[in-house]
Formats: C-alpha cells, structure tokens, sequence
C-alpha cells in the first residue's frame, strides 16, 4: 500500500453518498411500516416492549446491533490493527455472558414482567434505591448516545471531509423520527436491517483486502511475521491492554453489566413470546456478536497486512488510531464508487441501532419509574403518548449532546465509554446482592453502589490524567519504512499524537518527575478491568454493610426476587412449556385486559401502582397447581414462599 500514501486526499463521490442515503431511508421505511402496522401502538405496552410478542429472530440480531454502534465499527479493526488477534479472546467472554445472562438475570427480569430494570430494585431495596439507579442510567445513556452519534461523525470527517452537522443531523434526525413513531417493533425491525449492512460492510471490505494481499495465506505469513497472530497470550499481568485474562475476566464482567441488567437490553428479551423465546433470542444474539466482532478482527489484521511497511499514522495521513478503517477503506475502493458508501452505511447503521435502542430504553425508564408510580390512573392512550413524547425530546437531547461534544475536543470518545464503565459496574453489583444474597439490604445496596462507583470512577480518572505508557498496555510495533514520500514532519506529529492520545501511547513516566507511583501500577489496569473493580467492590462493600447493620430475613424477601426461589416455583412448571400455552394473555388486545395485567402467566403479576410482591395469582398447568396468597397449602406453597 505505500503507492497509496503519497496520493491526494480521497474522499465519498456522488454514488456513496447515494447508498448512504439509501440506508437511512429502508431504515426509515422499515421504522415507520413496522411501526404502524395493525394501527400502531395502543398502550405504552405496545409502544416499550412491543405487546411482549416478539419473535426470538428479531430480537436476536437487535440484541447484537445494539451495542456495535459506529464507535466499535471504527474502533474494533484499529484495536486488532494495533494488539493483534487476541481481540477475538472478546468473543469467549460474550459467549460467557450470554450464557450467565441466560441463566442467572433473564429468569427473574422476564418472569417478573418488568419493563423497567430498576422496578427490581424498588421491590427488594425500596423507592431510593430505584430512583438512585434510574437517574445514574439516564445520565450515562444520554451521554453516551450523543457521544455514539458525534464520533464517527468526527472521524469521516477528518478522513474524508464528510460534511459533520449533515451526517450529526440526518442520522439523529432520522432515528429519532422512526423510534418515536414506531416504538419498540421500529427499534426492532430496523435493528435487524442494519446489521446485516454492517455484515455487508464488513464483508466487502474482507474480500477486497484479501485479493490485493493475493490471498488469506499471504494475510496469515505477513500477520505471523508482525507478531500479530498471538492469541497464546496469557499475561496476567493487569496493565496489558488485552490478553486472554482481560477479555475472560474484565471483559465478560462488562458485557455482563451490559446485557444482564441493563435496561436497553433487558427490555428487549422480555418482549419475546416466551422465556424460552428470550433464551433462544440470546443465543442468536451471541452467533450475530461472533459474527460482527470476528469480521471486525479481520478487518483489522487484513489492514495492517496492506499498511505494513507505511503506518499511515508514522506517516501523517490520519492523526488518531480510529481513522485507520475509513482511510483504508477509501484507498482500497478508490476506482470502485458506491462501494466506500456502502462502508459509510455500515458506520452509521451501527449508529442508528445504538441510538435508538438507547431513545426508546431512556423513554421506557422514564415512565415506568418517574411517571407510572406519581401518575397511576393515567389512560393507556395517554401513556402512549407521553411515551412518543418523551422519545422525541430524548432523541432531541442526544442530538444536542453530540453537538455540545463538539467542544470538548478528541478525549470525549473515551471519556464515554469511562463513563458507562463507572456506572454499569457498580449497577452490576446491586442486582447481584439483589438475586443472590438474601441478608442484603437497602444501607448494604446503597453502600455498595457508592463504593463501586467511587473505586471505579477513581481509577478511570487517574488512567485518564495520567495514561498508561506503550510499553504496559502491549501496542505492537509499526513501520513507515516503505512509505514512497515521509512527510518531513511525521516524527513530530507522532510525538503530538502519543502525548495527547491514550490510545497511541503516552509519555514515559521518567520524562515527567511529577508522575504519581500510582500512575503505572494502579492506574494503568486495562479499562476492561473498570466494570470488574466496580462490581466486586459494590457486592463485597454491601454484603459487609449489610452485615454489619443486621441482614435481612429471608422471609421479608418478596416472592420471585431471589434466583433460587424462582427455580423452585417454576420446576413443576417448566417442562411444560411447549403444552401449555404460555402467552395466552398476550395474544389478547390491550382492551381486553385490565391495567398491570399484561404479564407472562406463569409468574407473578406486579401491581403498578403499589411495586409490591406480595400476592401471587392462581397458575394453572396441567391440573390446578396453585400459588396462594399466604396460605399454608402443602409444600409448593412453602417453596414460594421461601
């Protein structure tokens, strides 16, 4: 690739921006027909969870867009471009959250019928602990999403001078329209459609890339010979960026904060048929993830193979470690247009599905948790609207945080992710105690969410003003020896670029004498390790607090909030489930069934109004198996009860 490196600046032609253009508006046309099909949404039922009958398919793949916005798009390839295949490690530890998801979290979110996470944490802790944990959500959302729709911006738009305020506004514009009028079966449906453009995307890009480089053979011997075929690297040592440890460990810890309890995700396996459904739905979610992160990865080492001997950022041509991805993808497609546009929407349908998830979860917390419990009696068509409502001024928000982002300069993409780290964590944390130690209570809860956060946060600050040097975090070399033309000024640039960017590297620590001894010991842990800091110190924090102020009695513990007494409930029950038909109400309209209602029958109903477990309806499965309301009926009864 050094004859390439010399050439004019490249940037999208008329063809590309037509195929981008033509991503938003299937996107849109799928958001509005799904939507409004069958007279669109008649409760906020429909509008959050779309009636709870969704198909597992569906919901799959719009588990694993939700995530993979543009940020991981860009950001995954320069990550394997820089350490190699060991990234792919980070498929291990999704398969490992998929599978404790599946097992530990889902259970009790879809068997609760809840629609709001945190609606958990007011059954078993108390309003304060839910309102604590709602505001932290809308505020790391609403910073994190703008963020999502701002940065890939930024980065076209260094690259290949795509109009900034143009893409910020048709792609916010956009999501927001169809969200607010299409609900969840929007969010759904055009998730789906945008992850199989992000496969195409990164599907052309895989096949162009290997025939320049004569094949995957060649691709092998050039990344074996540049080190970067190393997944054998099992480092323990904390402050390596990535190893097999970091991803296992840290990474499945993050991804676990991610899918098992927050609200985004949780909010779209209830919406499936079944709980069956929902587990089937986090299996494809798990073959979509494979498939996204695994083309990513290739992505990454296939560049690096074409970029070997003329690093285009030792040569000057991009100045972060992001616009690798797009800078190649130009290069490589110069004589073919349409095709780099096709990559674009690949960027911006991991945008959209991340944003729109995170519209419609922002809007969902907002009225079950702030609205609902102040506002009880409101009618089901003016939920709805609130509902719309609120997704408008959401999307509206994100939009002006992605422009207000504008003015904080190239740290704030990383500032993003730190901040969804110090949240997710400690969340993690609280709904562990919540589920699996009965003696916790709510000063343990509280404790353990201060604590979490403030570890967490303490280290993400120190990393972020004092960066971890090149040498701990295990960046593997690059050249610009064959460039065609070095510009006279590289060497320069590069030491800008590893002064001012934790990714590219940083200063040594023996250049600046001010240096704490904390900086290259505690603070220079890889970020993966944040999530993981946050959720053991919350649960060891709460369950010592909870202690040490008098445990409480298991038998105060509401039914169907701990994930053992659920198995016992529901074992008589769950061989069943293909004959007895599980979603019998769900097949009936909103008008049919009264307010708070609308649950899976085979668990207890929520009252709304009151958030208390108390009282458990009659369940019937294959005879008159019946859950009483305190009455001591035989041993099933004490089971429920525990």
């Amino acid at each position: 690739m050094a004859g390439v490196t010399a050439g004019a600046q490249t940037t999208f032609g008329a063809w590309d921006y037509g195929v981008f253009a033509l991503m938003l508006l299937v996107s849109t046309g799928i958001g509005l027909g799904v939507g409004l099909a069958r007279g669109g949404q008649r409760s906020a039922e429909d509008f959050f969870t779309g009636g709870r009958r969704l198909e597992a398919l569906p919901v799959g793949l719009s588990l694993a867009a939700s995530f993979m916005s543009a940020v991981q798009v860009l950001g995954v390839p320069a990550e394997a471009y820089r350490y190699g295949l060991k990234f792919l490690w980070m498929c291990l530890g999704q398969a490992l959250n998929s599978l404790l998801t599946a097992t530990l979290f889902l259970p009790v979110f879809y068997r609760l019928g809840l629609t709001s996470t945190y609606q958990y944490l007011e059954l078993r802790f108390g309003r304060a602990v839910r309102l604590c944990g709602t505001v932290q959500y809308l505020a790391a959302t609403l910073l994190y999403t703008g963020i999502v729709i701002y940065a890939p911006a930024l980065i076209l738009n260094q690259v290949t001078g795509l109009d900034i305020w143009a893409s910020l506004l048709s792609t916010g514009a956009i999501c927001t329209f169809y969200t607010t009028v299409g609900g969840m079966k929007a969010v759904v449906w055009t998730d789906v459609f945008q992850v199989l453009v992000m496969l195409m995307g990164f599907g052309v890009v895989l096949a162009r890339g290997t025939m320049i480089m004569g094949g995957l053979q060649r691709v092998f011997e050039v990344a074996q010979n540049h080190s970067r075929v190393n997944l054998m690297d099992f480092n323990p040592d904390p402050r390596s960026r990535y190893t097999f440890w970091t991803f296992v460990v840290g990474g499945t810890l993050v991804w676990l904060s991610m899918y098992g309890v927050n609200q985004a995700q949780v909010q779209r396996y209830v919406a499936c048929r079944t709980e069956r459904q929902a587990k089937l739905a986090m299996l494809i979610n798990q073959l979509g993830l494979f498939l996204i992160v695994g083309s990513a990865v290739g992505c990454g080492v296939i560049m690096f193979t074409l970029y070997s001997d003329c690093d285009p950022l030792l040569a000057g041509r991009i100045s972060a470690a992001d616009q690798y991805m797009p800078l190649l993808v130009l290069d490589i497609f110069e004589d073919l247009p349409g095709i780099p546009g096709l990559f674009l929407a690949c960027a911006y349908s991991g945008t959209l599905s991340t944003a729109s998830t995170s519209i419609n979860a922002m809007a969902a917390v907002t009225v079950e948790d702030l609205i609902k419990p102040r506002l009880p009696n409101l009618a089901p068509q003016r939920l709805v609207i609130i509902s719309k409502g609120l997704s408008l001024i959401y999307g509206l928000s994100c939009l002006t945080v992605a422009a207000l982002s504008s003015l904080l300069g190239g740290g704030v993409l990383q500032g993003s992710f730190t901040v969804m780290g110090v949240i997710s964590g400690p969340l993690l944390g609280v709904f562990i105690l919540g589920m699996f130690l009965p003696a916790c209570n709510t000063a343990g809860a509280f404790s353990g969410l201060g604590a979490g956060a403030a570890l967490s946060l303490w280290v993400a600050v120190g990393a972020t003003l004092y960066p971890p040097i090149e040498q701990s975090m295990g960046v593997l070399p690059t050249s610009a020896a064959g460039c065609a033309a070095s510009p006279a000024n590289a060497s320069g640039l590069l030491g800008r670029l590893l002064a001012s960017n934790a990714s590219s590297g940083a200063p040594s620590s023996r250049m600046d004498p001010d240096r704490p001894a904390l900086a290259d010991s505690f603070y220079a842990i890889s970020y993966l390790y944040y999530g993981t800091l946050g959720t053991l110190s919350s649960v060891l924090c709460g369950a010592l607090i909870s202690y040490l102020t008098g445990p409480t009695k298991r038998s105060a513990v509401g039914p169907g909030l701990l994930w053992w007494d659920l198995k016992k409930q529901t074992a008589s029950v769950a061989p069943r489930e293909e004959e007895t038909p599980l979603d019998d109400n769900l097949a009936k309209g909103p008008e049919e069934l009264p307010l708070g209602d609308k649950r899976p029958p085979d668990f207890l109903p929520i009252h709304e109004d009151r958030l208390l477990c108390m009282g458990q309806k009659e369940v019937e499965v294959a005879g008159s198996f019946t859950i009483g309301s305190g009455q001591d009926d035989g041993p099933d009864l004490r089971e429920s009860t525990l």
